[in-house]
């Protein structure tokens, strides 16, 4: 297990994108104002910090602020965000401080008064360049503003900018794909996120697949998608270190590196989840309840899951798989000789995927962790 994060999740939007299932809300569908949830964050976080410190944890190693649209509240309200925090729990002192934006709600003075504010890093949805592509997404930006948004962000004084792409939208073309890295590659950025569409049931795009208006998602066209993908940002000075992220060197992401090495962090704001220890539980989704709980003096906790050896064994071998350094052969007894066989994975000190078994690392966790004994008491097998 190592670091320690803080999440913070803004569950507002402009408009809802059809693919996502986020815990998100357009204004007709919340009434809690900016104001209202920014007063309640500020009280979580209050509430949060004694019970971190008795713990041991905080200040924090990273802060990421997600969502939803955190560049909604703009750059004052994002840095009040981010006082907080570190007037409560803590923040270390060169921390990793990122918030993702959306490219809409950008512009130069926004960047420079993120970077005022103290924030380091900046995660920009693209998603793709491709304006049929986007239209299918339900994404408002037009094709440039994203690219436009990072050179912006680099200009202000951010090292620090990721663009995060889709791919494999019913629709897309290899060259819609293609267009997409031009466009990145073309931009200062150290890191790409690169995600396969997920159809969430309950979206409006899964509406419309069930309904015959867009075609399925094709695996194939995935694996094609990925491999392109994967080769021109390694091509361009790329390295992969997680299956669906790339960075030039010393431009990953540490928050999310916390997350797949078995951190633990706080989760603040309407639905975020918390791991802490050995305790994970989540928020009341809807902002009104979570300001309410609030207001009493509570925290808004809506589950929690004690977590078990098993537990913890199983997701240090399911997310640890998906980075390139890979985890400890040690932690695996499981026989691994038919995966080192077809190439898949290696195994010296380090249990690791191979550029080839990338693609199929989910299948691999499933078949290692099919024939894994229990976990111990400590965690280890």
């Amino acid at each position: 297990m190592s670091g320690f994060g803080i999440y913070i999740h803004v569950p507002f939007c402009a408009s809802r994108c059809g693919y996502c299932d986020f815990n998100t809300y357009t204004p007709t569908e919340v009434d809690t104002s900016h104001a209202t949830y920014l007063d309640a964050l500020e009280r979580e976080l209050e509430l949060a910090a004694p019970i971190l410190a008795s713990q041991g944890f905080g200040p924090a190693d990273t802060v990421f602020i997600g969502g939803g649209t955190p560049s909604i509240l703009g750059a004052d309200g994002l840095g009040r965000i981010l006082t907080a925090a570190r007037n409560t729990i803590g923040v270390k002192p060169g921390a990793e401080i990122t918030t993702e934006s959306n490219p809409e709600s950008t512009s130069p003075a926004y960047f420079e008064g993120l970077l005022r504010h103290g924030f380091n890093r900046v995660s920009l949805g693209m998603q793709s360049a491709s304006t049929p592509v986007l239209k299918v997404l339900d994404r408002r930006h037009t094709p440039g503003r994203a690219t436009a948004a990072a050179r912006e962000a680099h200009e202000a004084g951010f090292a620090r900018i990721n663009l995060d792409m889709i791919y494999g939208t019913p629709t897309e073309t290899d060259d819609d794909v293609r267009a997409t890295l031009d466009a990145i590659l073309s931009t200062p950025v150290d890191h790409v996120s690169a995600y396969s569409l997920i159809v969430e049931d309950g979206t409006a795009m899964s509406r419309k697949i069930r309904k015959g208006q867009l075609p399925e998602p094709d695996e194939e066209v995935y694996a094609t998608r990925y491999e392109l993908i994967a080769a021109s940002l390694e091509e361009n000075g790329f390295d992969w270190y997680e299956v669906s992220n790339w960075a030039k060197p010393g431009g990953e992401c540490e928050h999310n590196l916390l997350y797949w090495r078995g951190g633990s962090w706080w989760g603040a704001g309407p639905g975020a989840h918390s791991s802490v220890g050995k305790q994970r539980f989540y928020n009341v989704k809807r902002p009104e309840r979570y300001a309410d709980v609030l207001s009493a003096g509570e925290l808004p906790v809506a589950e929690r899951e004690e977590l078990t050896d098993d537990i913890r064994h199983f997701e240090a071998v399911m997310l640890g798989l998906r980075l390139k350094e890979g985890i400890p052969s040690a932690l695996v007894t499981a026989p691994t000789e038919k995966h080192e066989r077809l190439g898949l994975v290696t195994r010296g000190e380090r249990l690791k995927v191979t550029d080839k078994g990338r693609l199929l690392v989910d299948g691999i966790v499933t078949d290692i962790l099919a024939q894994e004994p229990p976990a111990t008491a400590d965690g280890t097998l």
